[in-house]
């Protein structure tokens, strides 16, 4: 008899030391993720971002952080704000360490989960599609940057989308071109090394990129439409965009897989913000360029 409480007062440790991992860890599963019917009961929505040109600001404030703090009012539940990274925002949503590769991508392991959606004008790529589900809310595209005193001319607008990114990429043979791997600016996802271009790969943030190139760091850099823009406003005589090296693409607001209920509702919210004309001032307050710039996906807007 005293041998068996022996055994068990010195197995009862481990026995909670393995329960309360389950616990915390939801056998196996990444902590704190939720859809819609956790996200009621807890009664908070967690906005993950990144701060990043008008779609959040950093002040408070942005197009998508109107946007998900006017969602979260509507399903009756307090907004919280998440801070994450360009490298890190896919772990933290999803509670999956990835690797892209082109257009597929690797689990390397899980991460804790720390938000209930993403959004910060997130371009929508096939890897990404592999492990999240969007709702797209944004037009975009890729652009060709160089610096000012660069030999490259801007194209002459063709008309045809296609034929103009035809032209960009027929400059590019024995050019510096920087990019940003695992986002939309990842030259990979482009074939520009294809056509004989020099791809570098940038080690520091998407907003140190134009400054790099007109410090000399490289003679080109892939960049955003929005970015390109500002770029433009910041530098005028220092920077210009030489066109178009992808089609339009969609920035989306980005959640789990785990998460389809919050995803439909998100997407019935979007709809009703379409009809009433919410959405369409959001988009012309924070990005008038953009709402005057592509006209075709804001047609049906009130």
């Amino acid at each position: 008899m005293r041998q068996r409480q022996l055994s068990v007062t010195y197995l009862s440790p481990f026995i909670f030391t393995i329960v309360a991992f389950l616990i915390i860890f939801g056998l196996g599963r990444p902590v704190w993720g939720a859809d819609l019917p956790e996200i009621l009961q807890k009664g908070e929505l967690r906005h993950l971002g990144v701060p990043y040109a008008n779609f959040v600001t950093g002040s408070g404030d942005g197009l998508d952080v109107d946007l998900v703090k006017l969602f979260a009012q509507h399903l009756g539940v307090r907004y919280v704000w998440v801070k994450t990274t360009w490298p890190e925002f896919a772990g933290d949503l999803t509670g999956k360490r990835v690797k892209p590769k082109g257009n597929e991508v690797e689990i390397l392991g899980t991460v804790p989960i720390k938000g209930d959606l993403a959004a910060h004008g997130i371009t929508v790529l096939p890897w990404r599609e592999k492990i999240m589900d969007f709702v797209p809310n944004f037009p975009t595209q890729v652009w060709l940057m160089a610096r000012a005193d660069s030999s490259l001319k801007p194209i002459k607008p063709s008309g045809n989308l296609e034929k103009d990114i035809a032209q960009v990429k027929a400059l590019l043979k024995g050019r510096q071109v920087l990019g940003l791997s695992d986002t939309c600016l990842d030259t990979g996802l482009y074939d520009i090394k294809k056509r004989g271009a020099r791809c570098i790969a940038f080690k520091g943030s998407l907003n140190e990129m134009v400054p790099a190139i007109i410090k000399g760091e490289a003679e080109t850099t892939l960049m955003d439409v929005l970015d390109a823009l500002l770029a433009l406003e910041k530098w005028p005589e220092k920077v210009k965009v030489i066109g178009p090296v992808s089609k339009v693409q969609m920035m989306a607001v980005a959640f789990p897989k785990t998460s389809p209920k919050l995803r439909d509702a998100f997407q019935q919210f979007m709809e009703q913000c379409k009809k009433n004309g919410t959405y369409a001032r959001l988009a012309e307050k924070y990005e008038p360029d953009f709402y005057h710039r592509f006209p075709e996906f804001f047609k049906d807007f009130k």
